[in-house]
């Protein structure tokens, strides 16, 4: 699934830099009343050319059953993250790895539920981790992919 970015990557110099970010969005699948909540997922790779150039976005989106549990759909989304890091980073060469995750640490938001877990999970890879308001790849790429706008 990530054929293309590990060969975008192979083929960039080492200045270049990868960030990872996933994002998601509930919707009814259905009729009312028998309506199914689903949640598609979409995750991106983005390879910033030389770390000051233009880049390349790649991105995988996969539907899924949603439970209606927000703390069970934010930690797939670092789930998904976290595949595609371990796809990506055999791969890098000493290349720059950023994760972005979806996740406000603010308390006034639902999201900061999971943000020492999620903080948690892709550091104790050795991976940087980024959250709001500096998480850009998954509140703004990621999120730009699930809601189905056009990417050029």
């Amino acid at each position: 699934m990530w054929d293309d970015a590990i060969e975008a990557i192979k083929n960039s110099s080492l200045e270049s830099s990868v960030y990872i970010g996933s994002d998601s969005r509930r919707f009814k699948e259905g009729k009312h009343p028998n309506h199914t909540w689903m949640a598609r997922y979409s995750t991106v790779v983005i390879l910033h050319m030389n770390s000051c150039n233009g880049g390349k976005i790649f991105h995988y989106s996969v539907t899924e059953r949603d439970y209606g549990e927000i703390k069970v759909r934010l930690m797939r989304e670092v789930s998904l993250a976290v595949e595609a890091a371990s796809l990506i980073e055999p791969h890098l060469n000493g290349r720059s790895l950023e994760i972005h995750l979806d996740i406000n640490p603010d308390p006034k938001y639902k999201s900061h539920v999971v943000v020492k877990e999620a903080l948690g999970w892709v550091q104790g890879q050795g991976w940087d981790a980024k959250v709001k308001p500096d998480g850009w790849a998954a509140s703004h790429a990621a999120d730009h992919v699930v809601r189905e706008k056009r990417m050029s």
